[in-house]
Formats: C-alpha cells, sequence, structure tokens
C-alpha cells in the first residue's frame, strides 16, 4: 500500500508544481491565494511515513520523504515567514536558493528512483513528469539581459 500512495504523492506534487511554474509566469496574484495549498502535502507525506514504519519497508522511503517535509518547511519559511523573494534574483539570494534547489532536486529524484523500484512504469511516469516540470520552470523565468 505504502508504494501506491508514495506513488500518488510524487504524482500530485509533480502536477502541483508543473500548475505553479505554469501560472507563475502571468498568473503571480492567483499562485499567492493558493499556493499555501502546496504545503497541505505535508500531511499525505506524514502519512506515508507512518505506513513505512507500520508495513516495515525499507527506511529510504522515509529519508525521501524526510526530504519532501524538510522541501515544504523550507518553501513555507521563505515564503511565508520570512517572506524571502529569492527567485526573484537568484544570484543576489544564492544563499537561500542552494539549500532550496538542492531540497527540490533531491525530493524529485527520490519520487523517480523510488516509483521505479516499484515499476518501470511508474518510474518512466516520475521521470516524464520532473522532465515537463523543469521545461515549465525554465519558460516561466524572465529572460536575463546582459
Amino acid at each position: 500500500m505504502l508504494e501506491v500512495y508514495f506513488f500518488i504523492l510524487g504524482i500530485v506534487n509533480s502536477i502541483f508544481l508543473i500548475f505553479v511554474f505554469l501560472i507563475r509566469k502571468n498568473r503571480l496574484a492567483i499562485l499567492q491565494r493558493i499556493g499555501w495549498a502546496y504545503l497541505l502535502l505535508a500531511i499525505p507525506a506524514a502519512y506515508c511515513i507512518f505506513l513505512v514504519v507500520q508495513e516495515q519497508k525499507t527506511a529510504r522511503y522515509s529519508i525521501f520523504l524526510g526530504i519532501f517535509l524538510a522541501f515544504l518547511l523550507l518553501e513555507w519559511l521563505y515564503d511565508y515567514v520570512l517572506k524571502i523573494n529569492f527567485r526573484e534574483n537568484l544570484r543576489k539570494h544564492w544563499k537561500w536558493g542552494v539549500p532550496y534547489l538542492g531540497l527540490y532536486y533531491a525530493m524529485n529524484y527520490g519520487f523517480v528512483v523510488m516509483s521505479w523500484k516499484t515499476s518501470l512504469v511508474w518510474g518512466l511516469i516520475m521521470l516524464g513528469l520532473f522532465i515537463i516540470q523543469i521545461i515549465a520552470n525554465l519558460w516561466s523565468h524572465p529572460k536575463i539581459n546582459k
């Protein structure tokens, strides 16, 4: 059961991030109103950690879920507590961006790899969604003029 919940959590996470990246470019006001909903993914992530213990699955699931929860915590801390707009100028705010991006890539790696270990098809779906995330993210960033 854990594997299914983990995979579904990964899909919901990826779809939400793709949505965020796509609306960020032209509809920032909407994103600021509904962006907090992404943080609610901490609830099913915590439930998955409970399932890891209950079903006595490999600790790797807990590690990657912990990374995901750390990413959500950093998202909440930067956006809602400290209100740091580090995304606007990553060169200026690189000290804030490095841990955020590190957790972002590690979290996605975990969703791809752990799904891949369960099913090749699931892994390919997660990899495809991650690639779409990257493309949407790059598309939504403003062009930098030198």
